[in-house]
């Protein structure tokens, strides 16, 4: 854990605590290289002028995540995700107002296999504060995995007070519809990179998908950096395939793209 490249202070930690008041990133790191490195440090440019209305050094941002991946207390080679996180230590919840000066915050932890085991999913009704915006509000998205699980599920799958489906709880949603067709939901979701590199790749549409027709679809996958593209097994009571070849294909694609070296 180190923040602007030394090693991180417990005192300028305190505000992730008592204010939580930022925005991250999330990269998978296979030996040095990065899917999706750039769309990555396009995702922190944008969401440091949402949050903090100032320019992010996202060169300077790079380069702590180099040493992070090949410092001499790193972990080398091998897969592992470094999360990479924005905030103020001196910002505080009385005047979140005040000029900011965002500080990076690298943090490192291991990475499972690719692609996990498939997921259950519940519909449960919520919506992300400022969807578009990765940021550290993660209260309501765990508070509904929390209770999908509870209910004998894997984690929540998102719609809003018009039943239209969203994203899940820290993951895209994607469908194989019953002419083989990927279809995204449109609405507003968080951009997932993982979602923006199979757009890049995979013929695809967008459009409106209710919670009965995500129930009816040939095929329901979950995108994210941490998960590749994992496969959806069950929306609430509605068992689902999970060897779909659209959905194979894509997993398959994304596993194919060699990354950016950091």
């Amino acid at each position: 854990m180190e923040l602007n490249g030394q090693p991180a202070d417990p005192a300028a930690l305190r505000a992730l605590a008592l204010t939580n008041y930022g925005h991250f990133t999330t990269m998978r790191v296979d030996d040095g290289r990065v899917r999706g490195l750039a769309l990555h440090l396009e995702r922190l440019d944008r969401d440091c002028r949402a949050v903090f209305g100032t320019v992010l050094d996202t060169t300077r941002v790079r380069e702590l995540v180099r040493r992070a991946v090949t410092g001499p207390s790193s972990h080398g080679s091998g897969t592992f995700l470094v999360r990479v996180s924005v905030f103020d230590p001196d910002l505080d919840i009385v005047r979140p107002s005040a000029p900011a000066t965002p500080h990076v915050l690298i943090t490192t932890r291991p990475a499972g296999p690719l692609p996990p085991a498939p997921l259950r999913v519940k519909s449960v009704p919520h919506v992300r504060d400022l969807p578009a915006v990765k940021h550290f509000g993660l209260f309501g998205a765990l508070h509904a995995r929390r209770a999908a699980q509870l209910d004998g599920f894997d984690d929540a799958l998102f719609h809003g007070p018009d039943d239209r489906v969203s994203e899940g709880g820290t993951w895209n949603v994607g469908f194989v519809d019953g002419d083989g067709r990927v279809v995204w939901p449109s609405g507003d979701v968080l951009p997932g990179v993982t979602m923006a590199l199979l757009k890049q790749h995979h013929p695809h549409t967008t459009r409106p998908v209710t919670v009965e027709e995500a129930r009816g679809m040939q095929a329901v996958f979950a995108t994210s950096t941490g998960i590749g593209v994992r496969a959806v097994s069950a929306v609430d009571t509605r068992v689902l395939s999970t060897g779909h070849p659209v959905a194979a294909a894509l997993r398959s694609t994304y596993l194919a793209l060699p990354g950016e070296v950091v």
